[in-house]
């Protein structure tokens, strides 16, 4: 059972950037249900593509795999022989409860989790590669650098599954989607406080980009499909196929 996320109820005289340290990873799973609209049915969903889009033989990324709920996901749904998830994270904290987490329940399909930077991993033979609320935490640059290398690394049909918050061109439109973000927290328990808090320890951290961006990108890199599979407010998920 997962501690409450009380991380930001007291008041901070210093507000420092967001970090995936240990204080996040003792509260990450409330954390993450109370302020991430929709992330069950995203979980749920990546293991029902991973079960339609994992070919036998093949390796399966999970990048930015923080306590391994994709992972997890992807392993329930494969259902095809000698396939290998490799999840990897650049939180030692996160990863060292991922392999508990992982280790913890028995299946055929093995799975490796790695503690470095997924902008450093090569990926290959690759069916099925999830970027779970990760993305957004890189550099413009060098989210385009990773996916040309998730592409590259694709088998042909294989899947990328591209999970983030969005921002909105129309400045109406955003700014009602934040609003109704901040409702959704505070319909879980969060304050004032903590909203406010929380925001201005991220936003130097995770800085989000519009649908119409991904799209541009996936386009550029040469995806042959692509399309935004849920969104609810301004959390949403993506696939874009090779």
């Amino acid at each position: 059972m997962s501690n409450k996320d009380t991380i930001f109820s007291s008041p901070i005289d210093k507000i420092g950037d967001f970090t995936f340290d240990e204080r996040v990873v003792e509260v990450f799973p409330d954390m993450i249900q109370r302020s991430v609209p929709g992330y069950a049915n995203i979980i749920s969903a990546i293991g029902m593509l991973a079960e339609r889009f994992a070919k036998p033989h093949s390796n399966l990324y999970d990048l930015g795999c923080s306590l391994g709920a994709a992972t997890l996901s992807m392993r329930r749904g494969i259902k095809q022989e000698g396939c290998k998830i490799i999840g990897v994270d650049n939180s030692a904290a996160m990863v060292e409860r991922c392999k508990l987490h992982v280790n913890a329940y028995r299946s055929d399909t093995p799975v490796e989790i790695i503690e470095a930077d997924i902008r450093n991993m090569t990926i290959e033979n690759a069916s099925v590669v999830v970027l779970n609320f990760t993305l957004q935490f890189l550099s413009p640059h060098d989210r385009f650098t990773l996916l040309e290398k998730i592409y590259a690394g694709l088998r042909p049909g294989g899947i990328l599954i591209l999970s983030e918050k969005y921002v909105f061109e129309n400045q109406v439109a955003n700014e009602l989607l934040i609003d109704l973000h901040h409702d959704f927290k505070r319909a879980n328990g969060y304050s004032e406080l903590e909203i406010s808090q929380k925001r201005s320890a991220i936003e130097n951290v995770m800085r989000p980009d519009s649908v119409e961006i991904h799209r541009e990108r996936f386009a550029k890199i040469g995806f042959s499909s692509y399309e935004v599979w849920f969104q609810c407010f301004n959390f949403g998920s993506m696939f874009a196929i090779k």
